[in-house]
This record gives C-alpha cells, sequence and structure tokens, in this order.
C-alpha cells in the first residue's frame, strides 16, 4: 500500500501543479454553465495538490483521501463537457476522452481504499 500511496500523491500532485502552468488549457474546457473557469482549474488544482501531499501523511491520510474522491465526483461534469465537445481539445481522439469518463471510478475506488483506518 506504501507504493500505491507514493504513486497517488506523487500523480495528484503533478496534476495540481498543471493546472498552474498550463491553466489556459484547462480553461476553455471548462463547462460554459459553471462561473469563473480560471478561479475553478486554480482551486482544483490546489485541491489536487494538497489531496496529493495529503494522503502521503498518515495524520491526513483518511480525509485527504475522502477529499480526492470527491474532487473526482466534482470534476466529472468537465470531463463529459470535453467528450460532449470534442472540438475543443481536437489533439485528443474522441475516443480518448469517452475512455476518461469511466477511468473516473477506478480513480474514486482507489483513493477510496485510503479512507480506511489501517492502510
Amino acid at each position: 500500500m506504501r507504493v500505491g500511496r507514493l504513486v497517488m500523491g506523487l500523480l495528484y500532485i503533478g496534476a495540481g501543479t498543471v493546472h498552474f502552468v498550463a491553466t489556459k488549457n484547462y480553461v476553455h474546457i471548462m463547462p460554459a454553465y459553471l462561473p469563473d473557469p480560471r478561479a475553478l482549474v486554480l482551486i482544483s488544482g490546489a485541491a489536487e495538490i494538497a489531496g496529493g501531499l495529503g494522503v502521503l501523511v498518515p495524520q491526513t491520510r483518511r480525509s485527504a483521501a475522502w477529499g480526492l474522491v470527491a474532487l473526482l465526483v466534482a470534476v466529472m461534469p468537465a470531463n463529459l463537457w470535453m467528450a460532449q465537445h470534442p472540438e475543443l481539445v481536437p489533439s485528443v481522439p474522441v475516443w480518448l476522452l469517452w475512455f476518461r469518463l469511466p477511468l473516473q471510478l477506478p480513480l474514486m475506488w482507489w483513493a477510496y481504499r485510503y479512507t480506511k483506518a489501517d492502510v
């Protein structure tokens, strides 16, 4: 489980960092009905970094894992929006945009595993 936590932590820290480095790339794929896309991109990036760091620390692991589960649920509308509007990301194959949606479920399960007290 330690290797899994390390991989998860680094994955979310890296993904969250990209939200700050390539903010524009994320802003243009945000659903049009959401307010202040830039702020939401930065907030979700910060949440990914916090969750990634949190799963690495025993004292915060459980709450950070719950936070990552919630984050994955929260970003689902953006993933669905991208799949429904592939013209927003012409460099990504349409099948991959749709493949990302069910991929969220194993990511949620992975994070959920770390909500247990004994892991």
